[in-house]
């Protein structure tokens, strides 16, 4: 099943005013800019390259959009100061807030107490990649862009499955989220991720809303694991679309005669057949074996960029009929 690998995440995000390149910074919750647009009076915002969602009632649609329950358990990834999860509080049984920055969780701590909120609330300070997560029905999260991927996978692979999740990320990442196959942004984590969920586009949320303004757009999607999720090994399809993603608009067979490709395959079919108990036959031709795959299928002529979910699939199955695996 996916699982989430990222290296460890910092909170010191490139700034607005550094490059877009940088990628989707956190965008912390509470709080006002100052004139510059830069730091924050509370908290040092130019360290971290934070941008402070400055309208409430974005902080609310996030919410509403997750069809609280009063029994639900929430999981909330990057609070910031709180905007989001006091809202949550209003509506779910419980929330455990997922918080890097000490700083931010002391904030959040300070707005629930003495409340009965307070009783509500639990925070994890600490990488959320590594940090162990509790039950939970919801996740709801605003973004840090290091680990956009990384929560994506570790949601998927998370047992038990939550029932939705609502997040926040940069536009571009969430469009390909959300891309069918023949557009231009279909790839590999697009496929990757619409094999074990459904994943639909909420919202998009300018840069003006945040303070100060970032250089990237920001949008809101819902992702709904499938459960159960489709008996098919992550490690397995992944491995089949790196490969064919890695020239998407190529044909089919051009990208699996490179020869590293056919090297790889060739090894891991060995490894099988040794597994099997098999006789490996050093007469056979992984390249014949391969054409012959593709052919059956009617994928050899066929570009990655249009290639959907279901034929990928199928394409697996055919593979693995022949006993070449990819992970």
């Amino acid at each position: 099943m996916p699982r989430a690998t990222s290296n460890r995440f910092s909170r010191t995000h490139p700034s607005s005013v550094k490059s877009a390149a940088a990628g989707h910074s956190k965008h912390n919750d509470n709080g006002e800019g100052s004139s510059s647009g830069v730091r924050n009076p509370i908290f040092n915002t130019e360290r971290f390259g934070q941008h402070i969602l400055k309208n409430p009632q974005i902080a609310q649609t996030i919410v509403d959009k997750a069809n609280l329950r009063p029994t639900d358990k929430v999981l909330e990834v990057g609070p910031g100061t709180g905007n989001l999860t006091v809202r949550i509080l209003e509506k779910a049984k419980h929330v455990t807030a997922v918080e890097m920055d000490p700083r931010m969780a002391a904030e959040v701590t300070k707005r629930v107490q003495g409340k009965p909120e307070q009783r509500k609330l639990d925070i994890i300070i600490g990488d959320f990649v590594k940090a162990d997560l509790p039950y939970f029905d919801v996740c709801i999260s605003n973004t840090p862009y290091q680990i956009s991927s990384p929560l994506v996978f570790r949601l998927l692979s998370h047992r038990p499955l939550c029932r939705v999740a609502i997040l926040m990320f940069q536009r571009e990442f969430a469009l390909r989220l959300v891309a069918r196959p023949g557009t231009e942004l279909w790839s590999r984590l697009s496929a990757n991720v619409q094999l074990y969920s459904k994943v639909d586009l909420l919202m998009h949320v300018g840069k003006n809303n945040f303070r100060p303004a970032p250089l990237v757009e920001s949008s809101v999607v819902r992702l709904a694991p499938l459960d159960p999720p489709p008996p098919v090994k992550f490690e397995e399809f992944d491995g089949l679309g790196r490969i064919v993603f890695s020239r998407r608009n190529k044909m089919v067979h051009a990208t699996f005669m490179a020869k590293g490709v056919m090297e790889m395959l060739g090894k891991n079919w060995r490894t099988w057949c040794s597994l099997q108990n098999k006789m490996i036959d050093d007469s056979v031709s992984m390249k014949a074996k391969v054409e012959e795959v593709l052919s059956s299928t009617g994928y050899s002529e066929q570009r990655a960029a249009k290639m959907t979910v279901d034929d990928l699939l199928k394409l697996l199955l055919a593979f693995h009929d022949e006993g070449i695996h990819f992970a």
